[in-house]
């Protein structure tokens, strides 16, 4: 009798020795221990990077300026329409602020390629796999970027919707098919590549800001080009 009781025990008892209790699910990360965490690869690529080099701070302000300057300039238009009566008509005055547009970042590609020059390569990125995938980002991103434009023509690349110059209809094939805003992440997988091919620690920095800076405008474009629409769509009902 007194084996079986024990048996019984010992099959009722949990098995603790056999089986570590488990994190919990929300108070998991509170549970590691970061100390021991390998933070070599982080350093590494850390000390190839110069934050107090100007180039870097002349790059980083090309790259917030731009999506700023635009969103303030196309929405002002839009409330005021002076732009057009400046320049006598919203056709010219929409390519006028994309002839801007496209000078402003020639400029931005300009000073990100003087950062990366400037600051050290990482030898960890020089590889021949890496280099190529360099040049696979930037031919798939000037895909995007070139057929997003021969999709929406000029004036829909450069905020003519802002100036009154409305599409007929949303363009869904491609590259919009892919992702809403082929343009902005066409450019951001060309910095990327670039980045890559440069074996430039500070080139992802910089593309990270990139990719921030248009996911920023993009918030506020997307929500405001659809009123802009919308409004188009009323004004039709009541005509």
């Amino acid at each position: 009798m007194s084996d079986s009781n024990a048996d019984a025990e010992r099959n009722d008892s949990p098995a603790t020795d056999n089986h570590p209790a488990l994190l919990d699910c929300c108070g998991g990360l509170n549970n590691v221990d970061y100390s021991k965490m390998d933070l070599t690869l982080m350093g590494a690529f850390l000390k190839h990077i110069n934050v107090y080099d100007s180039r870097l701070c002349i790059a980083v302000i090309a790259i917030l300026f731009n999506p700023l300057f635009w969103n303030v300039v196309a929405r002002w238009e839009h409330r005021t329409r002076r732009l057009s009566g400046l320049f006598g008509s919203p056709y010219l005055a929409c390519c006028c602020l994309g002839f801007v547009i496209i000078l402003l970042n020639i400029y931005r590609s300009h000073s990100m390629t003087v950062a990366m020059k400037a600051q050290a390569r990482w030898e960890v990125m020089e590889r021949t796999e890496v280099f190529y995938a360099g040049i696979a980002l930037m031919v798939f991103g000037t895909l995007l970027v070139v057929s997003s434009f021969l999709a929406l023509g000029f004036t829909g690349t450069f905020l003519g919707d802002y100036f009154g110059i409305l599409m007929d209809e949303k363009v869904t094939g491609f590259p919009f098919n892919i992702t809403e805003n082929p343009m902005y992440w066409g450019s951001t997988a060309n910095y990327l590549g670039l980045a890559l091919i440069g074996a430039s620690p500070v080139g992802l920095v910089l593309t990270a800001i990139v990719a921030l800076a248009y996911k920023v405008a993009i918030s506020f474009e997307g929500p405001f080009t659809e009123q802009i629409y919308r409004e188009r769509s009323l004004q039709h009902k009541r005509e």
